[in-house]
């Protein structure tokens, strides 16, 4: 088989067969990342319910990236299996967890497909070998599990069989990466993989809570949201114990607390879903849902783990570091030119797009990252003058001392933003500066009017600019004398004077 890592980037058109709540989820991940895709499953309303997933996707990921997606790709409906399949670049199924019927569906796949077409299995559990076992070209199958909400949580086990290349589990796991998500490798062959292993002890645990009386379904929730789950999100189970073990670390955790392990604390063997604890369980997951329907509650569970994922963005931390990852690629994408300095122009010194950190709850770039993007453009100008961190170090640096902001319109997640900068004047001790933020179509968004004082930061006192860098002021200052002084120079912020009553 010809799969390489270099076909990452022919691969355009992905087919997936399975259109449940993970194949649906599937068609909004790839089609959210610019992939066309085919579907196929013989449910008749499967258009209704995959639009409406990738409804609730498209809301979610334009909340969490906005103006960095690329160009939404399309979602057809296959009207068979082969229709889905043919002439595809990835292949993803995503049936019922029953073996048999997984294999033979695989053998249709593997018939009405390209020979070297990778084919993906979002089995939660099946071992790829005995999958794979049916296959004419076993090499090309590889599972790569993902989890629910498909379209937001990252991560994505990726697990061959015996019989599947590196070549194959590379390209899978470079596509799913190119997605936007977080690569699992399950290096040795097991049951379950490894997070629904972990999933499934808790499962069963919480199944006998509820058998036994002790528990409602409400109840093991809350245990989970309001304590250990907000630390799993973030440090998992290993390093959230270590952390237990205090300055000792895991080594005393685990002299503490190993004899706990040997207490009948817990019953892994699941109970039996009788016909009774079913009802109950129903019954109680009813109650506890309160009347709200699947996709509200869906949306409100995407905007939870938009917040969760977007504030562990701004640590670089967790899933959080694979958002930044992926947000970075996007932009490097959509990336704004760099222009050359005109000497009739202010100068270009910053592009870059807005973060989901500077968003506030209108949707908009909060007040505090027009003064960062500003103060941005300020150090990229310094560092152009030849006062950048080397000059701080030895002591010299120049102090904002008054700054006037304009805000004349609207920055969103993911637009383009440019900022240039005006020399208005200058003098041994001072820089006049006037800044310009445009958007994408060249409005301006905002302006901000900056004095500058020079300092010697050990004498904690101004002082004349060292000659170097002054000689690059004079020359901006000069170069900038004839542009058009911006009306906004001398603003003030007022009111009319109000008339007193005769």
């Amino acid at each position: 088989m010809g799969v390489t890592m270099t076909d990452i980037s022919a691969i355009r058109t992905i087919g997936l067969v399975g259109g449940g709540v993970i194949g649906a989820g599937w068609a909004a991940r790839f089609a959210l990342a610019g992939y066309d895709v085919k579907i196929f499953d013989p449910d008749p309303e499967i258009g209704r319910k995959v639009e409406e997933v990738l409804a609730n996707a498209r809301r979610a990921q334009q909340r969490m990236l906005g103006a960095l997606l690329p160009v939404e790709g399309t979602v057809t409906v296959a009207a068979s299996l082969a229709e889905a399949v043919a002439g595809v670049d990835f292949i993803q199924e995503s049936l019922p967890e029953v073996e048999e019927l997984k294999q033979r569906v695989l053998k249709e796949i593997e018939a009405a497909a390209r020979p070297d077409v990778v084919i993906g299995s979002s089995t939660s559990g099946l071992l790829p070998s005995r999958l794979q076992s049916v296959l004419v070209h076993p090499e090309r199958f590889v599972v790569g599990h993902p989890f629910n909400p498909v379209y937001l949580l990252p991560l994505v086990e990726v697990c061959g069989g015996e019989q599947t290349t590196q070549a194959t589990k590379d390209i899978a796991a470079a596509l799913y990466t190119e997605c936007g998500m977080q690569v699992l490798h399950v290096r040795v062959e097991i049951d379950g993989f490894i997070a629904d292993r972990l999933l499934e002890a808790l499962w069963r645990e919480a199944l006998w809570l509820v058998n036994d009386g002790v528990a409602t379904t409400a109840e093991i929730d809350d245990a989970i949201r309001y304590g250990a789950g907000l630390r799993w999100s973030f440090m998992g189970t290993f390093l959230v114990y270590r952390l237990a073990g205090g300055e000792a670390g895991m080594r005393h955790f685990l002299s503490q607390f190993g004899p706990a392990l040997k207490l009948p604390w817990t019953k892994l063997v699941a109970c039996e879903l009788t016909d009774e604890l079913t009802d109950r369980i129903a019954a109680q997951s009813d109650d506890q849902a309160g009347g709200i329907d699947l996709r509200t509650y869906e949306r409100k569970r995407d905007d939870c783990l938009v917040d969760v994922m977007t504030s562990l963005k701004g640590n670089d931390f967790a899933s959080g570091a694979t958002l930044k990852a992926h947000a970075e690629r996007l932009a490097a994408k959509k990336s704004v030119a760099s222009e050359p300095e005109r000497a009739d122009a202010p100068l270009p010194l910053l592009s870059t797009f807005v973060d989901t950190a500077w968003i506030d709850y209108n949707g908009h770039m909060t007040e505090w990252a027009y003064l960062k993007l500003f103060g941005d453009t300020t150090d990229v100008l310094l560092a152009r003058i030849g006062a950048g961190l080397d000059y701080v170090a030895a002591g010299h640096s120049f102090y904002t001392v008054e700054t006037h902001l304009r805000h004349l319109g609207q920055a969103r997640l993911g637009e383009a933003v440019r900022v240039t900068t005006q020399i208005l004047g200058a003098d041994a001790k001072r820089l006049h500066v006037f800044h310009s933020m445009t958007g994408a179509d060249g409005s301006v968004i905002a302006t901000a009017e900056q004095m500058l004082v020079h300092v010697d930061a050990a004498a904690e006192r101004s002082a004349p600019m060292l000659p170097a860098v002054a000689a690059e002021v004079e020359a901006l200052a000069r170069a900038h004398a004839d542009l058009p002084r911006p009306d906004a120079v001398g603003r003030s912020i007022a009111l009319p004077a109000a008339k007193v009553p005769a």
